[in-house]
């Protein structure tokens, strides 16, 4: 059964990070620079929350609010459950869909070890499928 440490293990810890007075524009301009769909908000190594494409699209444009006035704090996304390398990737699927979320923090002893997301997570999926595959065609050329 998969961990989310096999999924960090493939795609590595590195979280792109801002701060919570952060422009908006300024976080959305370093998320088309690393073609990344979210940024970490943390303040003295403490995760506040995640600023989304969808944080971006629900509270500024729609809300005609200023991109380059408003700070990451006002519409980023906090309620977010946290998720231990130890737990399985069904279990990340399950809180995913119920939460309707696409980004779940890692955490070990309270401080942030990395983000997965929805696509790391069938990522993972498929791959676990295909070496499921594999063995048992191994075992049946055996």
């Amino acid at each position: 059964m998969s961990k989310v440490s096999n999924i960090l293990a493939r795609k590595g810890n590195q979280v792109a990070t801002v701060s919570p007075d952060t422009s908006v524009i300024d976080a959305l301009r370093m998320m088309a620079e690393k073609n990344i769909g979210s940024v970490v908000v943390a303040e003295n190594d403490q995760f506040l929350g995640i600023l989304t494409e969808r944080d971006y699209s629900r509270k500024v444009i729609l809300l005609g609010r200023n991109s380059t006035k408003t700070p990451v704090s006002e519409i980023m996304s906090s309620d977010f459950p946290a998720v231990a390398t130890t737990d399985s990737i069904e279990h990340c699927m399950q809180l995913m869909s119920a939460r309707h979320i696409r980004y779940l923090p890692v955490m070990i002893d309270n401080k942030l070890a990395g983000i997965i997301s929805m696509n790391d997570v069938v990522t993972e999926t498929i791959l676990n499928q295909k070496e499921t595959i594999t063995q048992l065609e191994n075992y049946l050329q055996s």
